[in-house]
């Protein structure tokens, strides 16, 4: 019997809660963590820093840097947030955790590091964030780079389903 190829199905995909839930929690996320490397690092610096008027001179610049380019360098920022989070711990983030989802190329394998890289510089796209809201539930971020954000319990379980079926007729030693 010829072994069935597996493919990730429209029923495995995470719901459009999860997703949102999974935007909302990565923003929480990556503010809060941005916010507390700002505070260390300024801490740090008031305190054992003598001259400290050069860094007053950046914070000032940085105030009233050119709203596009404000823009560029955060969804830059977001992206390469996105794409070590995704790498490091493999096709999820912190809401990915809290929703049980995860990020799964067709096959049901896991993407690499240029699928990663694809679907973090992707999210650059204005509205892109409410993209999954259309009637496939796939993001632009999951389509550029023909990735799926999957339920992990559906996706394991039709995994093992379709492993048991794919032994049917497959002769063992005893």
């Amino acid at each position: 019997m010829n072994k069935q190829d597996f493919t990730v199905t429209p029923d495995l995909y995470a719901s459009k809660g999860n997703r949102f839930v999974n935007y909302i929690v990565d923003v929480i996320w990556f503010v809060a963590l941005f916010l507390g490397f700002v505070i260390v690092v300024s801490y740090l610096f008031y305190t054992f820093s003598d001259d400290v008027s050069a860094v007053d001179d950046f914070i000032y610049k940085l105030e009233n840097v050119n709203p596009f380019l404000d823009r560029l360098i955060t969804s830059i920022i977001i992206a390469l947030f996105y794409f070590t989070t995704e790498t490091v711990l493999k096709g999820r983030t912190i809401a990915k955790y809290v929703t049980k989802t995860k990020v799964v190329l067709e096959d049901g394998s896991k993407p690499n590091a240029i699928d990663y890289l694809k679907r973090s510089f992707s999210r650059i796209i204005p509205f892109e964030a409410l993209s999954f809201l259309g009637p496939e539930g796939r993001g632009w971020h999951d389509t550029i780079s023909n990735t799926y954000v999957v339920d992990i319990a559906k996706f394991e379980a039709k995994k093992k389903a379709q492993s048991e079926l794919d032994q049917i007729g497959v002769s063992q030693e005893i």
